[in-house]
C-alpha cells in the first residue's frame, strides 16, 4: 500500500514504470528528507497544529532516523537507512518508521505539507550540501594550479592561435589561467547556490495550505536564506534549479574539459611539452612503446557530458505548464550522478598535475623562432618607429629569411598585470577568497547541527 492509495492497486506495470529508478536516488536524499521533516515538526507545533509533546516525539525518532544514515557514506548511499520493497519513496519510509514507533504521532508528521514541497525541500537540501561538498574539491586544486604556476612561471612554451604559433607562452601563465578560471566558475556556483538556499516547503502541492503554518520558522530552522515566497513560484522553481545548478557544474566541467585537452597535445611527441611518470598512463596491447594520456581523455569525456546536462535538462521540462508533472521525478537520475562524476574528475585532473613533469628549454627549438617577431616589432616601436611601419620591417625579414629572434632571456618577458612576468597569483587568489567568502556554509551547518541537537 502506498501512504496516498484509496482502494484500487495500480496495475503492477503501471507501478513499476512509474517508481523507475526513484527509490535508488531517494536514498540519497534520506538525511535531508528528515532535517526537512524535524523543522517541519518543530513548526507543527509552534504553529498549535500539534503539542509540544508530540514535536518532540517525532522529533527523537527523526534524530534517530538521522543517525542510522550514518551521515554520508563514502559510496553516497543512505547507510543502513533502507526503502523497504513495499514501500514507494523516501517520504513514505520515513514515515512508515515514524508511525511504526509513534503509532497516530507519527501520522502527524504529514499535517500541512504535500510530498511535493516535501521533495522540494529534500531537493533544495541535498543541492546545497553537495555544492558545498564540490567547493571543498575545488580549493585544494585550485592551490594547486597557482602552486604550479609560480613553479614553472620560467618555462615558456609555445602559444597558439588558429592553432598556428603565435606568441611565447609559459607554464605559469598556464596553469594560472586554470586557476582564474575556477574562480569564475565558482562564481556562478555561487549564483546557483544562491538560488537554492530558498526555502520551498509550506507550498504543500504547490498552491499553499490553510493551515496557519509558519513558514519563516522552517527557513530559519533549515538555513535557508530566504523563501520561495510564491507557493506556485515555489513548484514551478523544480526544474528550473536544477537547470541553473547543472550551468554551473557545466562551467567548471569545461574548464576540466579544456585542460585535459591541452595536456592530452602537450603529452603528445609532435609537442612533448610534458610527461607524466609511466603509472599515471596507460600501455597499448601491441606496441611497447605507447603512454597514453587515459585519465585526461576521461576526464574530457566526462566533462563534455556534464556540459550536455543543461540542456538536458532543459528539454525534459520543455513545454510544462506550470503546477508539478511526474517528468520531474526524472530529473534526479541526470542530475544527482554528476556531482560525484565533477569531484572525481577534479581529484583524477590533482593527481595528474601533481605529478608533471615539463620539458626545459622549449623555445630553444629552431622551429619557434617565428613566436619572437611580436617583440621584434615592439622593439622597433620602443624606439619610435610607428607601428605600421614596424610591423612591415618584421614581416619583410620573415618573407627573406632574416629574420633572427632574440635570446630567450630576452623574450616575451612582459611585465603589465597578468603577463608572463607578472602572473599577479596574489590578485587571483584574492579574488578566489572573495567567492568563498561569500558562502554562508558556516550559519547554514549551524543551522543543521542545532536541528540534530
Amino acid at each position: 500500500m502506498k501512504l496516498w492509495q484509496k482502494n484500487t492497486d495500480s496495475l503492477k506495470e503501471v507501478e513499476q514504470f512509474t517508481v523507475g529508478n526513484d527509490r535508488e536516488f531517494d536514498l540519497l536524499l534520506a538525511p535531508f528528507d528528515i532535517l526537512g521533516s524535524i523543522a517541519h515538526a518543530k513548526m507543527l507545533a509552534e504553529a498549535g497544529l500539534i503539542s509540544k509533546e508530540e514535536s518532540d516525539q517525532l522529533v527523537k525518532e527523526l534524530q534517530i532516523i538521522y543517525s542510522s544514515i550514518q551521515n554520508f557514506p563514502p559510496d553516497g548511499r543512505a547507510g543502513k537507512f533502507k526503502i523497504q520493497n513495499n514501500v514507494e519513496d523516501v517520504h513514505s519510509q520515513v514515515e512508515f518508521l515514524l508511525t511504526e514507533k509513534l503509532g497516530d504521532t507519527g501520522k502527524k508528521i504529514h499535517t500541512a505539507r504535500s510530498r511535493n514541497d516535501q521533495v522540494l525541500v529534500d531537493i533544495k537540501l541535498f543541492l546545497r550540501h553537495e555544492i558545498e561538498q564540490l567547493v571543498n574539491n575545488v580549493l585544494p586544486f585550485f592551490e594547486l594550479l597557482q602552486s604550479q604556476s609560480e613553479k614553472y612561471k620560467d618555462y615558456l612554451f609555445p602559444g597558439y592561435t588558429h592553432f598556428q604559433l603565435a606568441m611565447p607562452s609559459s607554464f605559469g601563465l598556464w596553469f594560472g589561467a586554470y586557476a582564474e578560471s575556477l574562480v569564475d566558475d565558482l562564481t556562478t556556483l555561487k549564483a546557483a547556490y544562491d538560488v537554492v538556499n530558498k526555502n520551498p516547503l509550506g507550498s504543500a502541492a504547490g498552491y499553499g495550505s490553510s493551515f496557519p503554518i509558519n513558514r519563516t520558522l522552517t527557513s530559519k530552522l533549515l538555513g535557508f536564506d530566504d523563501l520561495n515566497y510564491n507557493v506556485v513560484y515555489a513548484q514551478m522553481g523544480r526544474g528550473k534549479t536544477e537547470r541553473i545548478v547543472a550551468m554551473a557544474l557545466s562551467n567548471i566541467a569545461d574548464t576540466l574539459s579544456k585542460l585535459s585537452m591541452d595536456a592530452c597535445l602537450y603529452l603528445n611527441q609532435n609537442f612533448g611539452f610534458i610527461s607524466f611518470p609511466p603509472e599515471l598512463t596507460t600501455g597499448s596491447s601491441i606496441m611497447p612503446h605507447k603512454k597514453n594520456p587515459d585519465v585526461f581523455e576521461l576526464i574530457r569525456s566526462h566533462c563534455n557530458q556534464i556540459k550536455a546536462l543543461p540542456n538536458e535538462i532543459m528539454m525534459m521540462t520543455t513545454n510544462l505548464p506550470s503546477g508539478y508533472h511526474r517528468d520531474l521525478q526524472l530529473l534526479k537520475e541526470h542530475l544527482f550522478p554528476a556531482f560525484k562524476t565533477l569531484k572525481d574528475c577534479i581529484e583524477m585532473a590533482g593527481l595528474m598535475l601533481s605529478n608533471i613533469k615539463i620539458k626545459k628549454d622549449i623555445l630553444a627549438d629552431e622551429k619557434y623562432k617565428y613566436l619572437f617577431t611580436v617583440d621584434e616589432v615592439n622593439q622597433l616601436v620602443m624606439q619610435g618607429i610607428p607601428f605600421r611601419d614596424a610591423y612591415k620591417i618584421v614581416g619583410q625579414k620573415v618573407e627573406d629569411g632574416t629574420f633572427t629572434p632574440p635570446s630567450l632571456s630576452e623574450a616575451g618577458k612582459g611585465i603589465h598585470e597578468g603577463s608572463i612576468g607578472n602572473l599577479c597569483t596574489e590578485e587571483i587568489k584574492k579574488q578566489m577568497q572573495k567567492v568563498l567568502d561569500s558562502f554562508p556554509f558556516a550559519s547554514v551547518n549551524t543551522a543543521i547541527n542545532n536541528l540534530l541537537k
